[in-house]
């Protein structure tokens, strides 16, 4: 399974009303480190597909997420359990770190 494009108009169904975990990647196609943790979100979608949902916010096109979320960085990563924040981590990391920030929660 591959990550997901979330938007403005189906973050409640995909995100505040998924039955599993969701690791959220705030980013744009002009930043550097977005770039660079992209292959990483990928292959975690697929190491824990079906425990944990993988998706990838593009705050030009969806400025209202970002705004909403507080976004002032990025890459920012947001985990949302049960339709609540429930970590948050912001700047590229490797993936150890990255699954560091969700793998408690599954």
């Amino acid at each position: 399974m591959s990550s997901i494009e979330i938007t403005t108009s189906n973050f409640e169904a995909e995100v505040l009303q998924s039955a599993v975990p969701v690791l959220l990647d705030f980013w744009a196609p002009w930043c550097g480190p977005c770039k660079m943790i992209g292959p990483v979100m990928e292959q975690i979608a697929g190491d824990f597909s079906g425990r944990l949902k993988v998706g990838k916010i593009n705050i030009d096109e969806n400025s209202p997420l970002a705004e909403q979320h507080g976004i002032v960085s990025i890459p920012t990563l947001i985990v949302y359990k049960d339709g609540q924040i429930a970590a948050q981590k912001n700047g590229a990391a490797s993936k150890h770190d990255i699954e560091a920030i969700f793998k408690k929660l599954l």
